[in-house]
């Protein structure tokens, strides 16, 4: 049997946890993208490298990870496949040729161009649900979140123990 004193933690319940929430939230956000794109023999990986090539035009890979939220090594992997199946090409960067610029193809655009009505529709119900206003307050919140500086101050803490 579990400890009051373990039971009585200082975390905040798991249903006000904010890693949680976010999770439980890109779940729910994430299953109408899924099913979108199980027609398409995409992962969602795939999709968003395609989304950012197609809205950015070609990208040198280290940015082109950043912007579709990917791990470079994971990102390298992917587009391999991706260049495999025709999606995707790669060129040695311009100046530096150990890097690589990454360019969708005609095929890759047409992936986005065929699946850009079912997605725009998932899209408009993600702010329907939540209403104009709120969606984009969501979406202003969620970026402050993304470019705050989260580390926790553990000398403080430490210093008053």
């Amino acid at each position: 049997m579990p400890s009051k004193e373990f039971s009585q933690s200082h975390l905040p319940p798991t249903q006000r946890s904010l890693p949680m929430a976010l999770l439980r939230a890109r779940e729910n956000v994430m299953a109408p993208i899924r099913a979108m794109l199980s027609a398409s023999g995409l992962t969602e990986q795939q999709w968003r490298l395609l989304r950012v090539l197609s809205e950015s035009g070609p990208l040198e890979a280290t940015i082109l990870a950043n912007r579709a939220a990917l791990l470079l090594p994971s990102q390298t992997r992917i587009v391999q496949s991706m260049e495999k199946r025709g999606l995707v090409f790669r060129r040695p960067h311009n100046i530096d040729k150990r890097r690589h610029t990454v360019e969708i193809t005609a095929l890759g655009q047409a992936i986005i161009d065929d699946n850009q009505a079912q997605a725009k529709v998932i899209a408009d119900s993600f702010s329907h649900a939540l209403g104009a206003e709120k969606f984009d307050t969501l979406l202003d919140l969620l970026r402050l979140l993304e470019t705050a500086d989260l580390s926790p101050n553990l000398d403080s803490r430490q210093s008053n123990t």
